[in-house]
């Protein structure tokens, strides 16, 4: 875990509008717990480090054996109830009194589930002024020290013109984290390998466009991931991180996942294939999805695989006034937080097989 300008402490029905989607899910579905296994190494795509771009891939991916499906846990109802309390809150801009109670909420919520919390808080230059951020961390420590990290940023973009409380961008990818660190969480069991959920702050940028005021080597956008790459390559801990899932813009009611040109292409096939097994093709959908850059970007750059999970071309309320509450779908929370519990297995197959 990051150490430094870090705090530590330790801790915390059914799903009746998802009952029929759950029972479906139950026939293919597992969780990870049982069957994780230990990896000690991350095979890496021939990709640019310029850019950290790599290819697109529509075909479909390997079969790959899985152990006897389990129900997932996963409560979609949860995770929306999550994305309305970011909404009562209001706008969460970096720095303000308003992201700071959402900042205690996560916590909050994450020690309820028994997890370890660190936040690591920082100061940086930005086109408004000086910005006093603050990025989260929850661990499941597993018996390795090997980690992959769950992340969403959680602070909305800055507006003086409008109220923008972001129900979708980045309410929902909140909400499905918190929901998935109930169910790892709550397991009662240790895995083999240990789980990071990170919240990032200051994933937007201030001025109006993601590159308007950036210069070069200080983008103004990724301000949290970019320190979280910093501190794990100032420690000497990079390696222990052998993949990111980053959840960004994933929760509206007509949700369908493209590719993003970015991602590391046999992250996405595990992804994308469990996800048409358990019945969600018309979901995770074989067309590139050019985002441009988000909070996986920097993880890449330092060589670590990294996938997107985002609706960005899709969505037609991206940075207006009108992402409201009634954009985001428990529905769709579910199918995501379903998807990604059943590829988790699967990703730790595919790193411990890449090193025989």
């Amino acid at each position: 875990m990051l150490e430094p300008n870090s705090t530590s402490t330790s801790g915390r029905a059914s799903d009746k509008t998802n009952q029929s989607l759950s029972r479906r899910v139950a026939l293919t579905l597992f969780l990870y717990l049982p069957a994780v296994v230990l990896f000690t190494a991350c095979p890496k795509n021939d990709i640019d480090r310029g850019n950290s771009r790599v290819s697109v891939s529509t075909g479909s991916p390997r079969q790959v054996e899985t152990p006897a499906p389990i129900p997932s846990a996963f409560n979609g109802e949860r995770a929306f109830e999550h994305v309305r309390k970011q909404v009562e809150i209001g706008p969460r801009v970096p720095g303000s009194p308003e992201l700071a109670k959402t900042r205690q909420y996560i916590l909050s919520e994450l020690k309820s589930y028994g997890l370890t919390t660190h936040t690591d808080e920082f100061v940086v230059s930005t086109p408004v002024g000086e910005k006093r951020m603050a990025n989260i961390t929850a661990q499941l420590a597993g018996e390795s020290e090997n980690t992959i990290i769950i992340a969403s940023h959680y602070d909305t973009k800055l507006y003086t013109d409008m109220q923008f409380v972001g129900a979708n961008d980045p309410g929902a990818s909140v909400g499905a984290l918190l929901e998935l660190g109930r169910v790892l969480g709550t397991s009662g069991r240790k895995p083999k390998l240990t789980y990071w959920l990170v919240f990032f702050d200051g994933e937007e940028a201030f001025c109006e466009e993601w590159e308007e005021c950036g210069k070069p080597g200080a983008p103004d956008n990724t301000y949290g991931s970019r320190r979280y790459v910093s501190q794990l390559q100032s420690q000497g801990k990079l390696s222990l991180v052998r993949a990111l899932i980053l959840l960004d813009m994933m929760g509206y009611k007509n949700l369908e996942l493209g590719r993003d040109t970015m991602s590391t292409k046999w992250l996405q096939d595990i992804i994308w294939q469990t996800g048409r097994e358990l019945g969600f093709g018309s979901v995770f959908v074989d067309r590139p999805e050019g985002v441009g850059g988000d909070d996986h970007e920097p993880f890449l750059r330092a060589g670590i695989d990294s996938v997107d999970l985002i609706q960005l071309n899709g969505y037609p309320y991206w940075h207006r006034a009108d992402d409201t509450l009634d954009k985001v779908s428990a529905r769709s929370l579910k199918i995501v937080g379903d998807v990604v519990l059943a590829s988790l297995p699967r990703i730790e197959k595919r790193l411990l097989e890449s090193n025989r």
